[in-house]
């Protein structure tokens, strides 16, 4: 399946939004738009999905690290949370004009909520974030002057933070055989791994927990394919950026904590390691078709093989855990965060 044929479509109307301090709940897209003459230069766009005290730290370092003197605009899609995020961002949006909200009844995945934010955005680049990242000091401007400074860039992801401090692996080679067989091999650090260091470089692809995009690069390419729930949206965003001219760089200057809160949610353990290699699978196959995909199947399912031998004997490790991941790898099937989010 071509790329090239595979823009995604719009959110469904059926995902009707609620409206917080006055913002408009009748689904339509703003009627500002990048050039015409808004003043925006940089949007934050904010995924929230139950994350309520994440978002309120996230809103907060937003406040405290946004360069000055750069015009800007915040938006918060609520993904039909009930943990009172609602609530919170009915009183954070009071006297706060930059602030806007979409707030939908019905779940959408990641790829669908980031393409909804891009579209409504008004600024000439937009800062995607989850809720659970929290920018650092002088992160944002790090990622404005990287996409500045390289006209060919269409996105820039930051160097992320586990809670504790310690740098994360956020970006690698674009996924194939070769990436799988050397993962299998215990070498991704070596060959896959593309985040570290201190220089800023290109890369195959950024995790887009805060990933600053250049609002006309996704719009030339259709923004995200809304097929892939959550997982490897993003992998298949800065692949169509590749395939249509634009680069994504990896700028080790701009850090953010991100706190990973879905990947600690064990209670959704079993739906999201299904969703993580059904997306994979759905990526191999679109890309690069149906027998570079069994290969990667069979590849992946390989690399955790050591990693159930070495939990059996590590202290605080499950094997039981790293073996559901191989099931799952070898045959991506099964119930997932879609069919979760779909039930609600």
């Amino acid at each position: 399946m071509s790329s090239s044929t595979s823009a995604p479509a719009r959110v469904s109307a059926a995902a009707r939004e609620r409206s917080y301090g006055g913002v408009k709940a009748d689904g339509s897209t703003s009627e500002t738009r990048m050039g015409d003459d808004s003043g925006v230069k940089l949007s934050y766009c904010v995924v929230n999905t139950n994350g309520r005290e994440h978002l309120r730290a996230c809103l907060a370092a937003i406040a405290t690290h946004h360069p000055a003197a750069i015009e800007h605009e915040i938006l918060v899609l609520d993904n039909a949370s009930d943990d009172g995020s609602a609530e919170l961002l009915g009183e954070l949006t009071a006297g706060r004009p930059e602030l806007r909200v979409i707030g939908l009844e019905r779940r959408q995945g990641k790829a669908a909520n980031d393409s909804r934010l891009l579209e409504e955005s008004r600024g000439e680049f937009c800062l995607l974030l989850n809720e659970d990242s929290e920018l650092c000091e002088g992160a944002a401007a790090s990622l404005l002057e990287a996409l500045e400074a390289d006209p060919g860039a269409g996105a820039a992801g930051a160097q992320l933070l586990g809670p504790d401090g310690a740098p994360q692996p956020c970006a690698w080679r674009l996924p194939g055989v070769g990436t799988a067989l050397a993962q299998a091999l215990l070498l991704h650090r070596l060959l896959v791994t593309q985040s570290g260091g201190s220089s800023t470089r290109r890369v195959g692809w950024a995790q887009s927990a805060a990933m600053l995009v250049r609002r006309r690069a996704a719009e030339e390419i259709g923004w995200l394919d809304p097929a892939f729930f959550v997982y490897s949206d993003e992998t298949d965003f800065c692949k169509r950026l590749g395939e249509a001219g634009w680069t994504t760089l990896f700028v080790p200057g701009a850090r953010a904590v991100h706190h990973e809160q879905l990947a600690t949610d064990r209670d959704s353990g079993e739906r999201r390691i299904v969703e993580f290699h059904r997306n994979r699978d759905l990526y191999m196959r679109k890309h690069h078709g149906p027998l570079a995909a069994a290969a990667v199947r069979v590849l992946t399912a390989a690399s955790y093989l050591p990693r159930v031998l070495a939990a059996v004997t590590l202290r605080g490790h499950d094997p039981r855990w790293y073996l559901l991941h191989a099931r799952k790898a070898l045959n991506p099937s099964g119930t997932g965060l879609r069919e979760a989010a779909e039930r609600l």
